[in-house]
């Protein structure tokens, strides 16, 4: 035991104590935590999540069981919108896997992998970039579709599944569009970055210049700091402290110092990490205080468009939209009417809410990738409350979950629409514009 306590006092990453201190394990969080919906176990809920926390501040060791169960918890946080304590969960399952992952031997095929998607993929354009050029590849060859028609994929085992969750490259990518500023339609009345992500500028192109339009049409100069680049947030799940720490720095010293009006990102899990960066480097005396200074910026721009006096001038978008929650955005941010609002706004469009719409999809940054089975199985329940709605469109406020309903919809749905909020701003928008032309 005295081993373990020196240990996890020499790397200091683990759970801080008044963190673990808060909770009452009083288990109301039960029912808001998707593992322990799906599998009734103690030990894959929050409370029993925080008692094995407990046990290894306390100097037990770091086991395989351990891991195992902090490792298959989504980082959803619904559990801190349930918890009367005001448990910050989110913040003590990110440094207990920062401990972990301090503790963990990986084999060399793992290592080299781990590193390349985390230390070189989502951190550099020009790899973001031919990434996207091979799946664009295999998409325009037409072997995607040939594999998906013929059944091939069900040969390829955790390999076919996998791909069902791939997204698509959408050329010409967005990182061209880095270091441009777009001016306001009508009189500029605000000036603001927008943050364009790292895979999104690959897999989600055409969100990020609806994203632009809709906040000039709004009276927006909107800038893209050259300098950005990914938020950390990926490696923070993954329990990567120090490289989150290290692109938070980065991101301010690109952004801070315009004069902006407010920072906007459209991904909602994303800007959770961004806005927790007042956190995240609270210790590293130089950036702390311009950390809170970018934290007290940014804004989902579904938050943002709702807080403004939004530019009503759009046409109709005749249908029925239901509205999945994304985690980060309304257990993290707290933000759940914003996006309703917006919706709400839409002419022609009828706002129809689903059960558990503030549940989990399964998509939480790469689970849905290293916990294929579980991850799918939440996407089924999800894609069920879908069709109790009879929506044709089904909107959310991040990709990574658009990514995941998508898959949803090819695997049990009836051809409904994933679009983000934004996306549908954008159309009303162009109808408007459309119907001016023929009038």
């Amino acid at each position: 035991m005295a081993d373990s306590i020196a240990v996890s006092e020499k790397t200091g990453l683990g759970p801080r104590q008044f963190d673990l201190d808060r909770c009452v394990h009083c288990g109301l969080c039960l029912n808001a935590c998707p593992t322990y919906r799906e599998l009734g176990l103690e030990m894959d809920s929050p409370r029993g999540r925080v008692y094995q926390m407990v046990q290894v501040a306390n100097g037990a060791p770091i086991t395989a069981s351990y891991r195992e169960h902090i490792d298959l918890c989504l980082a959803c946080r619904g559990c801190e919108s349930a918890c009367p304590s005001g448990v910050r969960y989110g913040r003590m399952v990110e440094h207990a896997r920062a401990e972990i992952e301090a503790h963990t031997e990986r084999g060399w095929l793992d290592r080299h992998i781990h590193d390349f998607v985390f230390r070189r993929m989502l951190v550099s354009r020009g790899w973001m970039s031919f990434a996207g050029v091979l799946l664009y590849l295999y998409e325009a060859s037409g072997v995607k579709t040939l594999m998906r028609a013929l059944g091939l994929l069900k040969l390829l085992g955790r390999v076919g599944d996998l791909e069902q969750l791939a997204p698509s490259a959408e050329p010409p990518f967005f990182f061209s569009q880095v270091g441009s500023t777009f001016p306001a339609e009508g009189s500029r009345r605000y000036r603001v970055a927008f943050l364009a992500g790292c895979i999104a500028n690959v897999a989600f192109a055409r969100l990020n210049e609806a994203t632009v339009r809709v906040l000039q049409k709004n009276g927006c100069e909107v800038a893209i700091p050259k300098d950005q680049g990914c938020c950390g947030a990926l490696h923070l799940h993954a329990g990567l402290r120090a490289e989150g720490q290290k692109l938070a720095r980065r991101n301010i010293d690109a952004v801070l110092s315009g004069g902006f009006d407010a920072i906007i990102t459209n991904a909602s899990g994303c800007g959770c990490a961004l806005k927790e960066y007042g956190e995240l480097l609270e210790d590293d005396p130089k950036y702390a205080e311009r950390a809170r200074q970018f934290s007290s910026l940014m804004r989902d721009v579904t938050e943002f468009l709702g807080d403004i006096a939004l530019n009503p001038s759009m046409g109709r978008v005749d249908g029925t939209v239901t509205y999945q929650d994304s985690c980060h955005l309304a257990h993290g941010q707290r933000v759940r009417t914003s996006p309703r609002k917006l919706l709400a706004a839409v002419p022609g469009l009828i706002l129809k809410e689903m059960p558990g719409s503030d549940l989990c999809c399964g998509s939480a940054g790469i689970y849905n990738v290293t916990h294929s089975e579980m991850s799918a199985s939440l996407l089924a329940a999800k894609m069920e409350s879908v069709k109790s709605t009879h929506a044709g469109i089904i909107a959310t406020a991040n990709p990574g979950c658009m990514l995941q309903l998508q898959a949803g919809v090819r695997l049990h749905g009836s051809s409904q629409r994933v679009m983000h909020v934004v996306e549908v701003l954008d159309l009303a928008y162009r109808n408007a514009a459309a119907r001016d032309t023929v009038k």
